[in-house]
């Protein structure tokens, strides 16, 4: 049984007779959130004043050998004394000598030949120690000098015969003590700066970085591209609204509007969640027609889809759609006083009390009676529409509100064979009027006019469809022309059924 047991200390020491422990040695991995490791990161011992960078697999080391001789020594032949955080160390022909001013004492402990311990103690401050007084027979002995987990190995014989682990002329480091406060700081471009406190100098540490997200800009008006939705008061709450009657694909309902009620159509995505910011689209219908067409209507040229063909193409279930009706004076919207924008203001507030709807991104539509008041509500409502889509427009037989001299994306669809609504009306006057408040913002953030800026137009057979370049990225203008007569659902060959106008404008609506 003793042999087994020579046998494994003898192994423990021929190890340490083969090693070398460093003061410290920090290393590690860094990756991002993906777990892809990431190369070139700065990395900053930050109270010893080191650094290291990441190699191609994300690997750090930062490791510290420091030696000094003990001040008070004068002797050559005395071995080199390791300095850490807490002092030196250093042994000479079985003389242990230590200094430290730090709480961690100097552990000694020595073993016989057997691997019995023979002697224990903890040395503190400064001062020296014969190990060779500290055993009582003659034979072969172990020391071993620890400081937390660093150690170092000697073997000698009490007839004054020593060798250390390192070899004659070494004595091994001790780990450094973290100093107070230490930390270690990893920076790499787009990526949020990480720091994380240390305890210990002698350790291995798995890094993930997190990719910078940037601030949300902000503009005297309007939303950036592609903003996070803003949900409305609605969000959370179950709707108060009664329907006066369910039709196919929605529900009917009124609004009391000064000494007027007003009635309009809502349909909801299949599986409308309260906590869901939805966007909003209103359909504004022609003459001739009604609100309830638009939500269920026999497919023709007009009505080739709910919602001009907005609901078809919304297969994740984005949208609330609503389509208001117009006025019964003979003619669907007001062509004299703002009774309808009061209603459409109404309304919208109405809907955002009692649905999730985002807020920043409510759009409207509509053809002919239907693009002229979407077109009138653009000039006043820039504040609360996102973008507007107008067929076959014209800026007569409408209440135009004074503009408000603020941009609102725009697109409109008209064709050059219009004989109701006139093409160069749309182009020359409602057009312009748009791109006036639409122009790049200025360094003050105010918008400048870019009307001067003309679209180009469809020459032949099919349509053309001009993106305009002086304007603010953020409120886009498109004009598209086609040689067709007053007709919405315009195509480039065959008949209306195709159409490429809705995709057009989901398009234009799905970019911000």
């Amino acid at each position: 049984m003793k042999a087994k047991h020579l046998s494994f200390l003898s192994a423990a020491c021929i190890a340490a007779l083969c090693s070398t422990s460093f003061a410290y040695t920090i290393e590690g991995t860094v990756k991002d959130d993906q777990g892809k490791a990431l190369k070139d990161v700065s990395v900053s011992l930050l109270k010893e004043g080191k650094t290291a960078t990441t190699d191609k697999d994300g690997k750090f080391t930062i490791h510290e050998d420091e030696v000094v001789t003990p001040p008070d020594s004068q002797d050559v032949a005395i071995r080199p004394a390791y300095k850490n955080s807490i002092g030196y160390i250093s042994i000479n022909n079985g003389i242990l000598s230590y200094s430290q001013s730090s709480k961690s004492p100097v552990q000694v402990k020595i073993f016989n030949s057997l691997g019995s311990q023979v002697f224990k103690s903890s040395l503190t401050g400064s001062g020296s120690l014969d190990l060779s007084t500290k055993v009582k027979a003659r034979g072969t002995y172990f020391a071993q000098v620890a400081v937390g987990s660093a150690k170092q190995t000697l073997k000698f014989t009490t007839d004054g015969s020593y060798s250390s682990s390192l070899g004659a002329q070494r004595a091994d480091a001790l780990m450094k003590d973290a100093q107070q406060g230490e930390a270690i700081r990893f920076i790499a471009t787009d990526f949020d700066t990480l720091t994380i406190p240390l305890g210990t100098l002698d350790t291995t540490l798995d890094v993930k970085l997190t990719k910078v997200v940037p601030p949300a800009p902000t503009f005297k008006f309007g939303y950036a591209l592609k903003n996070d939705p803003t949900p409305s008061k609605g969000c959370g709450t179950t709707s108060k609204l009664q329907k006066t009657r369910s039709v196919e694909n929605g529900d009917r309902f009124e609004l009391r509007v000064g000494s007027e009620n007003r009635e309009y159509f809502l349909t909801l995505p299949k599986n409308y969640d309260n906590k869901k910011p939805y966007k909003l689209l209103f359909a504004m219908h022609c003459m001739g027609s009604n609100a309830e067409d638009f939500v269920h209507h026999s497919p023709d040229q007009d009505h080739p889809s709910p919602y001009y063909g907005q609901q078809k193409l919304d297969t994740e279930g984005n949208y609330i759609f609503v389509s208001p009706r117009g006025d019964t004076d003979g003619m669907p919207w007001s062509v004299s006083s703002d009774k309808d924008h009061k209603f459409i203001n109404q309304l919208l507030t109405t809907l955002e009390e009692n649905y999730c709807i985002d807020t920043s991104r409510v759009f409207m539509t509509g053809f002919s009676f239907g693009a002229m008041v979407t077109n009138s509500m653009a000039q006043d409502m820039q504040d609360r529409l996102r973008a507007v889509a107008v067929y076959a427009t014209a800026d007569y037989n409408i209440y135009l509100p004074k503009n408000k001299g603020l941009p609102i994306a725009w697109m409109a669809v008209h064709g050059k064979n219009d004989g109701t609504c006139q093409y160069n009306r749309a182009r020359d006057s409602a057009l312009k009027r748009i791109l006036k408040n639409n122009g790049k913002a200025d360094a003050d953030g105010n918008f400048t006019d870019a009307s001067a800026e003309k679209p180009k137009e469809v020459g032949g057979s099919g349509h053309l469809c001009y993106d305009f370049t002086t304007v603010d990225e953020r409120f886009p203008v498109k004009f598209c022309s086609w040689n067709g007569p007053h007709q919405w659902t315009a195509f480039d060959n065959g008949n209306w059924q195709n159409t490429w106008v809705p995709q057009e404008v989901r398009k234009f609506f799905e970019q911000f």
